[in-house]
C-alpha cells in the first residue's frame, strides 16, 4: 500500500474489525494519504472509546477521508467537555462524537410514575445539552447520538407502557433530544436505530461491559465506524448525487429486446415482478429527497424507452430520469457522459446493475464511481443500496426535495439554447430573476451544505460547518452574500455563496462558489456587482481575490482575469492573487432582473 487512494480501495472491501485495525495501522505508516481529506474527530463517550479510533480510520477511508481520531480518556465526559484547557479541547477537532450511553444517566426513582420519568428526561436533556453547548464553543461540530435502549425488559411487553422503564426512558430522552437539535448546528446520528436494525441483543455485549465498559458490542464497531465514516463524509460534501440504473434484470426482470413489453417481469402478481417494483419505489423516493436518477443500459433507445411510456405497471416514468442513456457503448463511457451532462464528476455517482461483469468494468476503468454489488435475487436490491449510505444527509430542505427536478429542468433550458438565434437572446428568453441577501438563520443549512458540497465552481474550496457558518453569520465585520435564482422552468434554489473580510483598505475574497448548473448565464457578474457595490459603499479601496488550485476546480482558473482583475501575483503551487479597483467600477447591464435585501455593508 503506497498512498491514500490504496487505503480507499482496500476499505472498500467488507473488513471486520481485524482487517480495520491492520489497515489502520498500515496507513499510519504511509508519508502521505493524499488524496484523502483530512479530518480531525474527537470522540467523547461515557464509556470506553478508544476501541473505535483505528476502526474509524480504516472506515473514514472508504469515503475518502484521513481520520485524525482522539479517543477521550475514560470517565471524564464531563471534565473534557467542560474545561476550556481538556485534551479534547487542545485537540482542535473539527468535530466531537458525543456517545452517551443510558448508563450515564440517573434513570427515574419511581417506576410508573409519569412525573418521575419526565423528570428523570429533563435532567439528562439538561445534561447532554451543557455538553454540547461547551463543544460548541471549541468551534467543533458536535455529533450528538441518541441513546439505545438497555436490553432487558422489566414488564416484558408492558415496557413500552409503563413510566420509568428503561426502555420508556430512553424512548422518551430520544424524542427530546433530537427536538432539541433543531435550529442548532449539531448533527444527528441514530444510534438507537442502528442497535435497533442489528437487534438490542446483538448490540448489548454484557460481559464487555463489565470487563471493559465497551457500551456495546465489538462485532457491532465495524457497522458503527462505517456510520460515523459516513457522517462525517457528509460533512465535507461526499454523499453521492445521482443514481445511475441499469434496466434488464435491474428495473424489472428479463430483457425488454428479447422478452417484449409483455414478457418482462414488473408489478404485482409475481415474486420477482413484486422485487423490481420495490426498487423501483425506492428510487423514487430517493429522487423525491433530491438524488438525480439516471439510466445506462446497453440497449436501443426506443426499446429501452418502451417500459417507462406504455407499460402500467411501471412506477419510474421517463419525467422522472434526468439524463437516459441506452446505447452500445461500454458503461464506462456511458457513466462519464451522464456526469458531464449533468455538471457533476463521477464521484458523484452510484451504479446500480446486476451484471458483475459491468460492475467489474466500471470499478476498473472509473474508481471513483460508487458500485452497488448486488445479490442475485432482487427482492435483496432496495436493502442493499439504501442501507450501503451513499446519500446520507445531514438536513432536508424544500432546495433538497425540488433538486431532481432542477437538474430535469437543466435539459429544458439546453434545447431552448439551441433554438436561440444567440447568447442575448436565449439569456433574455430564460426570464432570470436573482436575488440577493446576507446569510440567514434560514439558509445556514443550505449554505454550509453548499460550502462543502461544491467543488468546480470554488475558488478557495474553503470549508465550514455549520457552527462555522454560523460565526461568520453573526460577525459584524464579514460581509456575505446568498443568491437565488428563478427562470421560466422552475427555482433553482440558492446558486450562490460569498464570504469577503476586511483587510486594512481592501476586502479579500474568503470565499466565491456556484452552483454549475447556472453557469454562462452571467450570474457571476450579477454576484461581483453586488460585491463591488458593497464594497463601494464601505469606502474600500479594493477587492482581492484567490484562486486556490485543486483537482476539480480547474474551472474557474482564470475567472478574475475574465472578470477583469488585475493579476498581483502567481505561485509555485499555482495559486494566484488578484485585485480590482473599487472606483470607477462599472456595473453591467445584465439579461436578469435584480433584486437585493443586502444589508448595510460593515
Amino acid at each position: 500500500m503506497g498512498n491514500g487512494d490504496d487505503a480507499r480501495q482496500l476499505s472498500t472491501h467488507a473488513l471486520d474489525l481485524t482487517q480495520l485495525g491492520q489497515l489502520a495501522r498500515s496507513m499510519r505508516r504511509l508519508t502521505s494519504l493524499a488524496p484523502l481529506t483530512p479530518f480531525k474527530l474527537a470522540i467523547l463517550g461515557s464509556a470506553t472509546v478508544d476501541f473505535l479510533i483505528e476502526p474509524l480510520v480504516a472506515s473514514g477511508a472508504r469515503y475518502g477521508l484521513a481520520l485524525e481520531v482522539f479517543g477521550s480518556p475514560f470517565g471524564q465526559v464531563m471534565q473534557q467537555a467542560l474545561d476550556p484547557h481538556s485534551d479534547v479541547m487542545r485537540f482542535d477537532a473539527n468535530a466531537v462524537l458525543l456517545y452517551l450511553d443510558y448508563r450515564f444517566f440517573k434513570p427515574p426513582q419511581e417506576i410508573g410514575n409519569p412525573s418521575s420519568l419526565q423528570a428523570a428526561v429533563d435532567e439528562a436533556i439538561e445534561q447532554t445539552n451543557s455538553l454540547r453547548q461547551s463543544l460548541r464553543q471549541s468551534g467543533a461540530t458536535v455529533i450528538v447520538t441518541t441513546m439505545p435502549p438497555p436490553p432487558l425488559p422489566l414488564f416484558g411487553h408492558l415496557d413500552a407502557r409503563v413510566a420509568g422503564t428503561g426502555r420508556a426512558f430512553a424512548e422518551s430522552y430520544n424524542t427530546a433530544l433530537i427536538r432539541s437539535l433543531s435550529h442548532t448546528s449539531d448533527i444527528l446520528l441514530d444510534a438507537a436505530a442502528l442497535a435497533a436494525t442489528v437487534g438490542l441483543a446483538t448490540w448489548h455485549d454484557a460481559p464487555q461491559w463489565l470487563v471493559a465498559k465497551i457500551p456495546f458490542s465489538m462485532d457491532c464497531v465495524p457497522l458503527f465506524a462505517d456510520h460515523v465514516s459516513r457522517i462525517v463524509a457528509s460533512m465535507m460534501g461526499k454523499a453521492r448525487k445521482c443514481l445511475v440504473l441499469d434496466l434488464d434484470n435491474t428495473l424489472w426482470g428479463g430483457v425488454i429486446g428479447d422478452d417484449g413489453l409483455e414478457g418482462i417481469e414488473i408489478g404485482n402478481g409475481s415474486a420477482t415482478g413484486e422485487a423490481h417494483l420495490e426498487l423501483q419505489r425506492a428510487a423514487l423516493a430517493l429522487r423525491q429527497r433530491g438524488i438525480v436518477l439516471a439510466v445506462s443500459s446497453k440497449n436501443n433507445d426506443d426499446v429501452a424507452r418502451k417500459p417507462f411510456r406504455e407499460h402500467p405497471d411501471m412506477l419510474l416514468r421517463e419525467e422522472h430520469i434526468a439524463v437516459f442513456q441506452a446505447n452500445w457503448q461500454d458503461k464506462a463511457t456511458n457513466l462519464v457522459a451522464i456526469a458531464k451532462s449533468l455538471n457533476i464528476g463521477v464521484d458523484a455517482l452510484v451504479f446500480l446493475d446486476d451484471n458483475p461483469a459491468e460492475r467489474a468494468l466500471v470499478r476498473q476503468a472509473l474508481p471513483q464511481v460508487a458500485v452497488c454489488e448486488l445479490p442475485k435475487d432482487p427482492a435483496l436490491y432496495p436493502e442493499v443500496l439504501m442501507q450501503a449510505g451513499y446519500f446520507e444527509a445531514l438536513a432536508f430542505s424544500e432546495e433538497d426535495r425540488l433538486r431532481a427536478g432542477q437538474y430535469q429542468s437543466n435539459g429544458a433550458r439546453a434545447a431552448l439554447e439551441q433554438a436561440a438565434a444567440d447568447l442575448s437572446t436565449y439569456l433574455h428568453s430564460l426570464q432570470m430573476v436573482i436575488a440577493f441577501s446576507p446569510f440567514d438563520v434560514i439558509g445556514q443549512a443550505r449554505i454550509a451544505q453548499l460550502i462543502n458540497k461544491s467543488n468546480q465552481f470554488n475558488l478557495t474550496t474553503r470549508r465550514y460547518s455549520e457552527t462555522d457558518i454560523e460565526s461568520i453569520r453573526n460577525d459584524p465585520a464579514l460581509f456575505t452574500l446568498q443568491a437565488r435564482l428563478t427562470d421560466r422552468f422552475g427555482d433553482n434554489g440558492m446558486i450562490s455563496v460569498v464570504i469577503c473580510r476586511p483587510e486594512g483598505q481592501h476586502w479579500s475574497i474568503d470565499t466565491w462558489l456556484m452552483s454549475c448548473r447556472v453557469l454562462k448565464r452571467h450570474v457571476e457578474l450579477a454576484v461581483l456587482d453586488q460585491i463591488m457595490a458593497a464594497a463601494s459603499e464601505k469606502e474600500v479601496r479594493e477587492v482581492r481575490g484567490r484562486y486556490l488550485p485543486t483537482e476539480k476546480n480547474d474551472l474557474v482558473r482564470n475567472h478574475y482575469e475574465e472578470l477583469g482583475f488585475t493579476q498581483i501575483c502567481a505561485h509555485e503551487d499555482g495559486t494566484t492573487e488578484w485585485r480590482m479597483n473599487v472606483a470607477g467600477y462599472q456595473a453591467h447591464d445584465l439579461p436578469m432582473v435584480i433584486k437585493t435585501s443586502l444589508r448595510k455593508a460593515p
